[in-house]
């Protein structure tokens, strides 16, 4: 018999952030008393413990076939293993998706393409009885993402996280459908648990609020997964949401620029450098320069299994459609933007049953 607490979840994309979300979860499974790094331990019920794979889909030829519990070990997964964790198989086989622009040939290096056919992929998420679909697959890959989000809608009607930057959530298209199939959204593109996004964001929010005007400001961030050899060749969505995270924020124009590098020998580890110019009293100049390392994929997925419940409270109200206040607090390009406080005041609401979404 089925566990009504059970949150069940399809994932798009077996890499490094699959790894540090399912590992993670059996982390806390394994250690119920430590709540260290969770934003919330309980969100209306729904634990972090309550979340479980039901379906997972790639493309590489080493993960396809296998079970979901070896696959996210396969390189080029280097994320952050949580000490003493064991991952237990999980009886979910990794099914071949459809390649379309999920693979450039920059990527072809990391990534060996399987050979099988594409499966049904509407048919596998009915069969899985899966409440949602989390996309983690490579930035740029718009065919795929949206593909993908076809199938959840549309085809199996359940939800959508959009942990990418591909603008799904943002489309009035994919809105109307949302609310038509009855399904939730949440996207686009993860803003990390304390990420480049959420740092910059507070130094532009405390830079307004002082009264400090920014003149411009960059970010560079650097690691050695297969998300930053990506970002290096096609990093066009990223760079935009990147930077309106931040400007969206100033009530006056801001010159920014981002940057990614790729450095192999750093695995899933991530630096962010911050550099910022402005005036303070009198037009008096001021600098300021900051950094940040963290473990990129970890990072990601502290955010993840709130968007995860957060979909199925809604699921559990039978509220469909963009859910507005956790779309605002957790990624960079939410359809309608606001100051993390207001919007985390927002979820607050949410939770609490005074805001709809």
């Amino acid at each position: 018999m089925t566990n009504s607490r059970e949150i069940r979840v399809a994932i798009a994309g077996v890499g490094n952030c699959c790894q540090a979300l399912l590992e993670g979860i059996e982390y806390y499974r394994q250690n119920p008393q430590d709540t260290r790094g969770l934003m919330n331990v309980d969100i209306a019920g729904h634990k972090v413990t309550d979340i479980v794979p039901v379906a997972a889909f790639d493309i590489h030829a080493g993960k396809v076939g296998k079970d979901l519990s070896a696959a996210i070990y396969i390189p080029p997964n280097t994320a952050y293993r949580y000490p003493g964790v064991h991952v237990a198989p999980y009886g979910v086989t990794v099914q071949m998706g459809n390649v379309l622009d999920g693979n450039p040939p920059h990527l072809q290096e990391f990534v060996p393409t399987a050979k099988e056919e594409p499966c049904d992929i509407v048919g596998v998420l009915k069969a899985s009885r899966a409440e949602m679909l989390l996309n983690f697959i490579p930035t740029e890959s718009h065919q795929a993402a949206r593909a993908y989000a076809d199938a959840a809608i549309h085809g199996a009607r359940i939800a959508f996280i959009n942990g990418m930057p591909t603008l799904i959530v943002c489309d009035p298209e994919y809105q109307r459908a949302a609310i038509a199939k009855g399904v939730q959204l949440i996207g686009d593109d993860v803003k990390s648990q304390l990420g480049g996004t959420a740092i910059h964001r507070a130094l532009a929010t405390l830079f307004r609020t002082r009264g400090v005007h920014l003149s411009e400001t960059y970010q560079i961030n650097y690691a050695g997964n297969t998300d930053f050899a990506n970002l290096m060749a096609r990093g066009q969505s990223k760079h935009k949401t990147k930077q309106e995270a931040v400007t969206s924020l100033m009530p006056y124009p801001v010159r920014m620029s981002t940057g990614f590098t790729h450095v192999a020998l750093m695995k899933d580890r991530k630096t962010s450098i911050f550099w910022i110019n402005g005036a303070n009293f009198g037009n008096a100049p001021l600098h300021l320069e900051a950094k940040l390392e963290v473990e990129d994929s970890a990072n990601f997925a502290g955010v993840m299994v709130d968007m995860i419940r957060y979909v199925r409270l809604a699921r559990d109200r039978g509220v469909s459609g963009v859910l507005d206040s956790a779309c605002a607090f957790l990624t960079k390009h939410p359809p309608t933007q606001m100051p993390d406080m207001e919007a985390w005041e927002h979820l607050v609401e949410f939770v609490a049953g005074k805001r709809e979404r």
